[in-house]
């Protein structure tokens, strides 16, 4: 990739987990009314 190659992966883990945790997070407190 180049030499953002780590930080791009490191991005999207981090982008990926904020997704989940979007996700998880309504769908725990019980319907989601976000």
């Amino acid at each position: 990739m180049g030499t953002f190659g780590g930080y791009t992966q490191w991005a999207v883990v981090f982008l990926i987990i904020f997704v989940l945790f979007f996700l998880l997070v309504p769908g725990l407190g019980g319907g989601g009314s976000y």
